[in-house]
């Protein structure tokens, strides 16, 4: 059959995973039993990715059936998507750093935002304070948690096809970056800051939805084909046009705030969603007021959700910045919203019911 001129195709399902290993070390821990602490709560896990995940402890037990144990737990915080499938390990460290006390979950956990799922019955309170050199080196629990998450799945085709041709690659972005570049075959003028860029009202309108409303109806740009840009930077605009032009991200490690205010005002989406992810990035204590206040200035949903997660984990180091306190004064609406956040954060309603599962 090899030889009929039949082309053949396979076929195959990858799944993508992605593997996080987090270390969490509670100092005092004797304290936190001692004072009946219903729960401790990690600072957000640095994934690198999009999902936001945290692990909580109880001291004392989930309830009453584990209120002699130390009960652990694993909690997506957000995700971008609607859950998340990932498979899960603990472990303590122990004080010549091995690792013991091993729990896993058998099979892959649905998590939803603001859920979470882990073990009730981790181990004894008792068993762990009479092992304390061991366990609880200079009084502080080392937790080790691992993370594997199902990222995406896609199918992988390949076909042999008789005779072979090599395809190339689609240059269209290229193409349409270099008329904006050169000018080329130009019908409107763009004025920025004084300056004026010489553009295509088809492909502005093809790409922005504010655009072409400029130009469907009967308005002044539309009439003298000339648009006052009045509120952006020549940086910020030459930017936000390579992004119109050939859909590649830009450089946004300096503009990514000026650029979101930007995607937002002519309706670019995926720009929009690209500054997110930068901001997001880059969310330490001293800007995550501000940029808690971008997010809500540009209807920016996922950012705020970033925003308010971090904000909820660094509570009391972001409350001493000049940001946060400039807020309080000005924008109370998003303090009410981080406070609601940092309550929610704590409540244990918020996890289901722990499973009890095999230890090993």
């Amino acid at each position: 059959m090899s030889g009929d001129g039949t082309a053949q195709r396979w076929d195959h399902t990858e799944i993508s995973l992605q593997n996080y290993s987090y270390t969490w070390t509670i100092n005092n821990f004797r304290f936190f039993v001692e004072d009946r602490t219903e729960i401790i709560r990690s600072p957000t896990i640095p994934t690198g990715a999009n999902d936001k995940w945290c692990l909580t402890v109880y001291p004392n037990g989930f309830d009453e059936v584990s209120a002699d144990y130390l009960s652990v737990n694993l909690v997506l915080l957000s995700c971008l998507k609607s859950h998340v499938w990932a498979k899960f390990q603990f472990w303590i460290i122990t004080a010549e750093g091995e690792k013991t006390q091993t729990m896993r979950s058998p099979k892959a956990i649905r998590f939803l935002p603001g859920r979470g799922c882990g073990f009730k019955k981790f181990v004894l309170r008792d068993f762990l304070f009479s092992n304390a050199p061991h366990l609880l080196p200079e009084d502080k629990l080392r937790l080790l948690c691992s993370v594997r998450v199902v990222q995406d799945s896609f199918r992988i085709s390949h076909q042999n096809r008789k005779p072979g041709i090599q395809v190339p690659r689609c240059t269209l972005a290229d193409e349409l970056g270099e008329l904006w570049e050169k000018s080329q075959f130009t019908d409107c003028c763009l004025v920025v800051a004084g300056q004026e860029f010489r553009a295509h009202k088809a492909i502005l309108a093809a790409r922005s939805p504010v655009f072409r409303a400029m130009f469907q109806h009967d308005m002044e740009e539309s009439r003298k084909n000339r648009v006052e840009i009045p509120d952006l930077e020549p940086q910020v605009f030459k930017a936000m046009m390579g992004f119109i032009y050939t859909g590649k991200a830009p450089d946004l490690d300096s503009m990514a705030d000026t650029l979101l205010a930007a995607a937002d005002k002519y309706g670019l989406e995926r720009l929009k969603v690209m500054c997110e992810d930068a901001l997001c990035r880059v969310l330490s204590v001293e800007n995550a007021a501000h940029t808690l206040f971008l997010a809500d200035l540009h209807s920016s949903g996922q950012l705020k959700t970033q925003a308010l997660d971090f904000i909820t984990a660094h509570a009391s180091e972001v409350s001493e910045t000049s940001g946060w306190k400039a807020m309080v004064g000005s924008y109370p609406h998003l303090v009410a919203e981080a406070y609601r956040s940092l309550a929610s954060a704590h409540l244990p309603f918020l996890e289901p019911p722990f499973k009890r599962w095999k230890q090993s």
